[in-house]
């Protein structure tokens, strides 16, 4: 397999590039393997990544059901950040941003990591206080913060609405200037051919469709390609966690939701880094082929569809407005709806189950994307060691039954609410 560098695209150029090899292989499945993962997703392929290259496990085979990166992965806004307030989250996002820091060069392969910085506005004088309260948790955490007064906001992002007469006035904001957006379809493919080269099967349109288990313990998968066996089974599959796991018999605080996102028409640089709206849930950047990309609240109702409704692309272009007026005339190219698995705290559950053997990596409500690298970090750690990393450690499947909620929002057990 070819490895990625100026010299390979200069030689390719002399060829009119017609000698590329396979970023990845297009296996059939195996009979068995020492550790399958199910979803081929940011997440299933980060775990495949580190089980490889962190443990030397590389007999795994990752089942996607449909095509790579189908799935939540190429359905974000891009954003990654860990601007955390709780220690089990900010200690586990910190880690993902370290991850996200050297990613390129690790896989080499560009994911278009750009740290352009997180901003979060303040419209209130008891916002202001709250994000003091954040920033310092933060920095005891040894995660980057700057508390903001409104003329350092109005530097950093001259196009909000600074009138004296502005719907919601901004008197500040707290900035993460280490975090920014990546490319999410560059983070499937630069993590699936970074497992492929480690030796790891990515077997697509090979959907599972029961488990095989015996007295407690898994022993391997059914599939629309036939039984695979395996001591140790991960599952990564964000929206469908519940839906999978019922297979196993084991029931989930989870609850699937819709999430819009969408993207403008292209313009000149407009925005640098990424704003979110304080008033409301809306969060904005730029793309690199200068589309605004744009995102917010949940479309209120469950369901698997990849589509959304009308009354939330009204809702969100009022908050953007009033963020930005200036973007009113603009048109809407696209949009799209990713499945948000949202749990009764708001936070993910990485490790074990009650089935032996049997690992989970779900619940990611509004931070799936941004977890990714750090997600299949620890995932690889619990399955190889079959016990979490301390990093993962408090946000385990049994602390809704033990009450260690980690509730970051404060919004209590509503799923949707988060």
């Amino acid at each position: 397999m070819s490895h990625y560098s100026v010299f390979s695209v200069l030689k390719g150029g002399l060829t009119s590039q017609r000698n590329w090899s396979r970023a990845w292989r297009d296996p059939a499945p195996r009979e068995a393997y020492d550790v399958i993962i199910i979803g081929g997703g940011g997440h299933g392929l980060a775990t495949a990544y580190y089980l490889a290259k962190e443990h030397g496990i590389t007999n795994v085979a990752v089942l996607e059901k449909g095509w790579l990166g189908g799935g939540n992965t190429g359905r974000n806004t891009t954003i990654v950040r860990s601007n955390y307030m709780l220690e089990d989250n900010a200690h586990f996002y910190e880690k993902s941003l370290q991850l996200w820091e050297g990613l390129s060069v690790d896989l080499n392969y560009n994911v278009m990591f750009s740290q352009r910085g997180v901003l979060n506005l303040a419209h209130s004088d008891a916002q202001m206080d709250a994000y003091s309260r954040r920033g310092n948790a933060m920095r005891l955490n040894g995660i980057d913060a700057e508390l903001l007064n409104r003329e350092q906001v109005r530097q950093y992002a001259p196009m909000l609405d600074f009138t004296d007469n502005a719907r919601f006035p901004i008197v500040g904001g707290l900035l993460q200037p280490r975090g920014g957006t990546a490319r999410h379809d560059a983070v499937a493919w630069g993590l699936a051919r970074g497992a492929d080269r480690l030796g790891v099967d990515i077997i697509q349109n090979c959907e599972v469709t029961g488990f095989h288990i015996e007295n407690g313990t898994v022993k391997g998968v059914e599939t629309s390609r036939g039984p695979i066996r395996a001591e140790k089974v991960g599952v990564a599959v964000a929206g469908h966690t519940s839906h999978v796991m019922a297979m196993a018999g084991v029931t989930l605080p989870i609850e699937s939701h819709l999430l819009q996102a969408f993207v403008s028409e292209p313009l000149k640089p407009f925005i640098d880094g990424v704003v979110t709206f304080g008033a409301g849930h809306c969060y904005i950047s730029q793309s690199d082929k200068g589309g605004l990309v744009f995102g917010g609240d949940l479309d209120g109702y469950n369901s698997y569809a990849q589509r959304g409704n009308l009354p939330l692309i009204e809702h969100l272009g009022e908050e953007v407005c009033a963020m930005i007026p200036s973007v009113g005339r603009l048109r809407l190219l696209r949009h799209w709806a990713g499945i948000m698995d949202m749990t009764m705290d708001g936070s993910p559950i990485i490790g074990k189950t009650p089935v032996q053997g049997l690992y989970l990596n779900g619940g990611w409500c509004y931070g799936g994307f941004k977890a990714t690298p750090g997600s299949g970090w620890v995932f690889a750690h619990t399955i190889a060691h079959d016990e979490p990393h301390w990093i993962n450690k408090g946000l385990d499947l049994a602390r809704f039954r033990e009450g260690r909620m980690v509730d970051e929002r404060g919004a209590g057990p509503v799923p949707g609410a988060h």
